[in-house]
């Protein structure tokens, strides 16, 4: 079958507005080289190494053979929503009823649907820049209009309340934030959140903040938004601490008032998340197996406290100590090497000349994106050193 050069029908001008992502085009070039030989060490796309561990292998197994794949109520199985409500009860203190958790199809539904509940047409959300580019489609999607607030190392590339303040407009709806943060592996202080939450709260709008990786925090305790109101909207999911990337199962905690519209938005653009990765998300918090999650998550820690140290070694600045998720935001101006200071053309050197993948900033915002490169640890300490040692070679080290 031959494929058009043109569509035959016109496509939605939304098309056109979505940049490319680099990550994933630096990720489909890495692998035309693997298939004429290269070997090609990826730190491109922010995804564990582990997979889900024997206990969740073995709950979705038996799902299987009891079949229960059918479909599930909008909101997921009460099972699992209590088994949330728990973990948030012995992780962070917090009595969450079930009744607010919703179950979606991966975090990215997760925000997608709080931005169907939650913008309208024209609706401005403040976000930082840097942050993941999938959150200002989003929003946009729903005709909203992402407002990328420039976030620089002194306020740990996160958005602040004296932003927030400086910023509100007419127009201004909400804010949109992650804690911790992709691409930087920084999270927001919990003092600055709660006044970030205040903030937003007395202009009357909404605060969504992605907490997909407070699994992975490593430097200090994590504190969730929850903790300042049962107005404010968060995001979870399996992927990233849970391991389980590829099984698109996330959740959203809720505000009670607003259970039904994400109900009702639920089944009708998803119907339900898997009923499979449901049941078998419920082994995730047998006690074994989140002491199988512990011993990776320290692992990571231990990546990062390798890789950052050598990165700055090579020439990198890395001006902000990620304390969560697997990333390390760094700055390329000081490296030795003809494409510093352009992270596009450093990142493609490093692939062609290194076999070494990285992203450069021009994924995750306008901020200074030549000047930052982002590097996922989230690969086998081994694959680490010998990246570290491919890039020297390459800076002439």
């Amino acid at each position: 079958m031959n494929i058009a050069a043109e569509p035959l029908a016109k496509l939605a001008s939304r098309v056109d507005a979505i940049a490319p992502f680099y990550v994933m085009e630096l990720a489909k070039e890495a692998r035309q080289l693997e298939a004429a030989g290269r070997h090609i060490i990826h730190m491109g796309i922010g995804e564990p190494d582990f997979t889900a561990p024997e206990p969740v292998v073995e709950a979705a197994a038996q799902a299987l053979r009891r079949g229960v794949t059918q479909y599930t109520g909008a909101l997921g199985i009460a099972p699992l929503r209590e088994a949330i409500a728990a973990y948030y009860q012995s992780n962070y203190g917090l009595i969450v009823d079930p009744a607010r958790i919703v179950i979606t199809a991966g975090a990215s539904a997760a925000l997608l649907l709080a931005c169907a509940a939650l913008v309208d047409r024209d609706d401005e959300v403040l976000m930082p820049d840097p942050s993941y580019p999938c959150n200002r489609h989003f929003v946009a999607t729903m005709e909203g209009k992402p407002v990328l607030v420039p976030s620089g190392p002194d306020a740990r590339f996160q958005l602040t309340a004296a932003e927030i303040e400086n910023r509100w407009g007419e127009r201004t709806r909400g804010v949109l934030l992650a804690s911790p943060s992709n691409p930087t592996g920084t999270s927001i202080e919990p003092a600055e959140l709660e006044r970030i939450v205040k903030a937003v709260r007395a202009r009357g709008g909404f605060t969504i903040v992605d907490e997909i990786y407070q699994g992975l925090s490593y430097d200090a305790r994590p504190v969730s938004a929850l903790s300042f109101g049962d107005d404010v909207v968060t995001v979870n999911s399996f992927s990233k601490y849970f391991n389980m990337t590829g099984w698109r199962l996330g959740w959203l905690v809720v505000p009670p008032a607003m259970v039904g519209a994400f109900e009702k938005l639920a089944q009708n653009l998803f119907i339900c998340a898997s009923a499979l990765a449901q049941h078998a998300a419920l082994a995730c918090f047998e006690p074994e197996t989140i002491a199988i999650y512990e011993g990776r998550r320290l692992e990571f820690k231990h990546r990062r406290d390798f890789i950052v140290p050598a990165l700055e070694r090579l020439g990198f600045s890395v001006p902000v100590m990620p304390d969560g998720a697997f990333y390390v935001y760094a700055n390329c101006r000081g490296v030795p090497h003809p494409g510093a200071g352009d992270s596009a053309a450093l990142t493609k050197a490093m692939l062609h000349d290194a076999g070494v993948v990285l992203v450069p900033g021009l994924d995750f915002g306008h901020h200074a994106p030549r000047d930052y490169i982002r590097l996922s640890y989230a690969t086998a300490y081994a694959s680490l050193e010998e990246a570290v040692t491919r890039l020297a070679r390459l800076f002439g080290h």
